[in-house]
């Protein structure tokens, strides 16, 4: 299912609800214990105690199954996320004394539910293995676009599918490895293969379809109750990006999505700039402490103007605190790197804790930017982008953002291939903006800023 516009497997919600229910029961139990009956109170206070602790998890990766693939390395997040909950339902306790429940009842409803929790991940963990518990998959077709889906389904383990192999057009190709598995039929032994193994999805994998497409058989099949789907689709249900490569202008035209309408742009805009306006006067001492700063080591300019290209094409200024030195950039413009040797001891610093992004908060004010959209590139690499990646322009429909779902998504990028990378998530955002998209990314900047991963 889709949350927000973000794709949601069955095994996370699983996990999500799971461990919600735990800590919920755990601390409804023990509170209303100690309130001798007091149910509202240990309601509110079960509550609280919850969205801590499941932040910590989701903000540890515990809800990424595939980052956590062993137990041990589960165990260890589990702990650390436990223990920075502690910390941080114990500041609360101090801030707002009226969440504390009884001496001693925060520990041992602590010490309940990590047991749970540590019992339930394991079930999981052996009930995920079991293959009954998956779905089928049959690919049709053995193209680039049918291998690159096939080696994103074997490397994650959200969405339980298991491939039982792959269909060329000729009886010459069956057997052979065109990665693991195997070629187990053509499109005539489709419906064999549906019935033999039963099939419970089929991707599509042909980049030419003209001639080639087993329209009949596909058709029996999905008659069956299998589900036929194209692997762009897939791919982006999989990944949380689109398939650049061989995507055909058709696909993008009748989708269901790329279609933001005047009012979601307009109460998109207003957000921006309130925050924008809170931002800006609650950052005003950060944003001096900082110019200060980048004074004192390497002299003026403290900030750095440089032009870059925004919605719809339209080149506009972007300031931001200067990180490097002065004499940084002679000439030729070139791509900046994660370790860049002319980033200063200061820039380096406000480029970790994002502080140097601070001006540009009157660039979103002021309407050239948003908070959330693709990070705007300068018109010289955009020419050079353009030129080689396909669709690469169209992340420019939407305004650029400070933070964006490639940069919570991709690490930092310096090259062509991180720029196709970075497009795959830029169009996802394109094709799925919306506000309420917009706050969950918002809500992963905090972990990428605190964490100092992801883009910039």
């Amino acid at each position: 299912m889709r949350v927000f516009n973000r794709h949601v497997s069955q095994r996370h919600l699983t996990v999500f609800t799971g461990e919600l229910f735990l800590i919920l029961g755990s601390m409804w139990f023990v509170a209303y214990e100690g309130h001798a009956g007091n149910l509202a109170g240990a309601i509110a206070k079960g509550a609280v105690v919850a969205a801590v602790c499941l932040l910590c998890f989701y903000y540890n990766d515990l809800y990424d199954l595939t980052a956590v693939r062993t137990t041990r390395e589960m165990v260890i997040r589990l702990l650390q996320a436990i223990g920075i909950a502690i910390i941080l339902i114990a500041l609360l306790y101090v801030a707002v004394p009226w969440l504390v429940v009884e001496d001693g009842a925060f520990i041992r409803a602590a010490a309940l539910f990590l047991s749970g929790i540590l019992v339930w991940r394991l079930v999981l963990h052996r009930v995920q293995r079991w293959q009954s518990f998956g779905e089928r998959i049959l690919i049709v077709g053995t193209d680039e676009a049918a291998q690159t889906i096939a080696r994103q389904v074997l490397a994650q383990r959200d969405f339980p599918y298991e491939i039982i192999g792959f269909i060329d057009e000729g009886p010459r190709g069956i057997g052979e490895s065109v990665m693991n598995p195997r070629v187990v039929g053509t499109p005539a032994d489709i419906e064999r293969l549906v019935m033999t193994h039963g099939i419970d999805r089929i991707f599509v994998g042909l980049s030419d379809r003209r001639g080639r497409l087993p329209v009949s058989e596909l058709l029996r099949a999905k008659l069956r109750g299998v589900r036929v789907e194209d692997v762009n689709t897939v791919y982006e249900r999989l990944t949380g990006k689109l398939m650049v490569e061989g995507l055909r202008p058709s696909w993008l035209i009748f989708s269901d999505d790329f279609r933001a309408s005047r009012l979601t742009r307009q109460i998109k805009r207003t957000f921006d700039m309130v925050l924008a306006l809170v931002g800006l006067i609650v950052a005003a001492p950060l944003m001096a402490l900082t110019a200060l700063a980048v004074l004192l080591e390497s002299g003026r300019p403290i900030l750095y103007r440089q032009e870059r290209v925004g919605e719809n094409g339209r080149v506009f200024t972007l300031a931001k605190f200067r990180s490097m030195r002065q004499d940084a950039e002679q000439g030729t413009p070139i791509w900046a790197s994660a370790e860049d040797n002319r980033v200063t001891r200061v820039g380096r610093f406000i480029r970790r804790t994002r502080l140097d992004e601070l001006p540009q908060l009157w660039n979103v004010w002021r309407g050239d930017m948003s908070f959330v959209g693709p990070r705007p590139e300068r018109p010289f690499f955009i020419a050079q982008l353009a030129a080689q990646i396909p669709l690469y322009e169209q992340r420019h429909a939407v305004k650029p953002g400070l933070t964006g779902w490639a940069q919570v998504k991709y690490r930092y990028g310096a090259s062509i291939e991180d720029s196709l990378e970075k497009l795959r998530y830029d169009l996802y955002y394109v094709k799925h903006m919306s506000l309420p998209f917009d706050l969950t990314i918002l809500f992963d900047t905090v972990k990428v800023v605190l964490w100092g991963t992801g883009a910039r």
